[in-house]
């Protein structure tokens, strides 16, 4: 092996330059280090309770649950966020996670009249308006069609959203974890508008689908005919099992790359029409305020934005100075994420951070730094950028286009101040 291979990666630390550092920190250091090395470690040198006897039986958990340590990694909700728990959000514990595979029980929820219980044989999904043959499916009926399996994010179009006026939540859980990356199991919707016939629509090119839920919400959006077509997806697993009652089961639709609420939960009918429906949830709702007060229609699209989930307000430095890794999540509704890099300073200096793996369509890319930190201030961002070219902006730069009134679509650059205590706080910077 040579020198230049065990060196590690040029911006992190390598396990030589781990093991040299403790030597650096000074002869009382070394010399406590020496007395820990000779005193006797009880869970080093006595035999554990959990090695003196039998743990549980293969039939003591018949579905697997996280063990009691990790109790905390667990949806939270903002109670004053909204008036009542049943048309609510929770968020992802995005700070205590690692990789971008989001575990079902952990992903956000967000519910416009509760999660609702919906059998598979009482569930039935219809097609309707401008197409040749109305039909009907049932659950067994959609087993039955060729299926696919993709790696989506989805983000709510609100996910960020108080930080418009300033910093307000603290964590990465409160300002970020409206988002989860699951791997959907399901049909192309383009195979079952297919299966119904578009010969009476016509030129599809102007023609849209209104999508509806079974919940007493009956939410529903309008899609335009070429997304539709192109990679929507009427699915009915994620991460290989059924769907969870609160995610839609059985059946949901999924439109990478788009706004949440377009991702309609026990969907239950898809109505070819001529225009757009523009129901309340994209005339009221879902849209972006600007300063005069006028709203932008149609921003379906989640931009390219990231966050640092570690070194954070919720998951602080507990190991003092030395090695650091900082680690955070990228995504784009455009495409793949292609860079992240990394700013200490608030923005002034950057450093390119290590893709965990390439970056894929509208999923979720995870991101590494791996360096030292030397027990000063730090403020903390991340910068992503797709392969269109689009470079996340600052908070000050969608400011000067839109304004304080909007909610939605905050896909601005976050700072954690992270102080020498290890604590992290949520900040601005000018």
């Amino acid at each position: 092996m040579s020198e230049d291979s065990r060196q590690g990666p040029a911006n992190g630390p390598s396990r030589r330059r781990f093991l040299t550092s403790a030597a650096a920190l000074g002869a009382g250091s070394v010399a406590a280090g020496m007395a820990r090395a000779q005193t006797a470690d009880p869970l080093i040198t006595e035999i554990q309770p959990w090695a003196q006897a039998f743990g549980e039986g293969v039939d003591a958990t018949p579905y697997g649950l996280p063990i009691d340590f990790e109790s905390d990694v667990i949806r939270r909700n903002v109670p004053w966020l909204t008036a009542d728990a049943t048309s609510s959000i929770n968020f992802t514990p995005i700070h205590a996670l690692d990789g971008t595979i989001t575990p079902q029980g952990c992903a956000f929820e967000r519910h416009h009249s509760g999660a609702i219980e919906l059998r598979k044989q009482d569930y039935r999904l219809m097609i309707n308006g401008l197409v040749d043959q109305p039909l009907v499916f049932t659950y067994e009926d959609l087993e039955r069609f060729p299926r696919e399996n993709h790696v989506y994010f989805c983000e709510c179009a609100a996910n960020t959203g108080m930080e418009w006026a300033g910093a307000q939540l603290n964590g990465a859980q409160f300002t970020h974890g409206m988002i989860h990356n699951m791997e959907y199991s399901g049909i192309p919707l383009r195979t079952l508008l297919e299966e119904a016939g578009l010969g009476a629509a016509g030129d599809l090119e102007d023609k849209w689908v209104y999508v509806e839920g079974a919940d007493a919400s009956s939410n529903g959006r309008s899609i335009p005919m070429a997304k539709a077509l192109d990679d929507v997806l009427v699915a009915f697993k994620a991460n290989g099992e059924a769907l969870r009652k609160e995610h839609g089961y059985p059946v949901r639709l999924v439109v990478p790359g788009w706004e949440g609420n377009m991702w309609v939960k026990w969907l239950r009918r898809i109505e070819v029409t001529n225009q757009a429906v523009e129901s309340r949830e994209e005339t009221s709702k879902y849209t972006d305020v600007l300063e005069d007060g006028t709203a932008r229609k149609w921003t379906w699209v989640m931009d390219a934005k990231s966050v640092v989930t570690s070194p954070s307000p919720q998951s602080p430095i507990t190991h003092g100075k030395g090695p650091l890794v900082i680690t955070g999540l990228a995504w784009s509704g455009h495409g793949a994420i292609t860079r992240v890099d990394v700013s200490k300073d608030g923005g002034k200096t950057w450093e390119t951070a290590r893709l965990a793996k390439p970056g894929e369509k509208m999923a979720l890319t995870r991101f590494y730094l791996d360096t030292e930190w030397d027990g000063e201030d730090m403020l903390l961002q991340s910068r992503a950028m797709d392969e269109t070219g689009y470079v996340q902006p600052t908070k000050a730069q969608l400011r000067d286009v839109r304004g304080l009134n909007s909610i939605y679509h905050n896909n601005c650059i976050q700072t954690w101040h992270v102080k020498p205590s290890g604590e992290a706080e949520n900040v601005e910077v000018s």
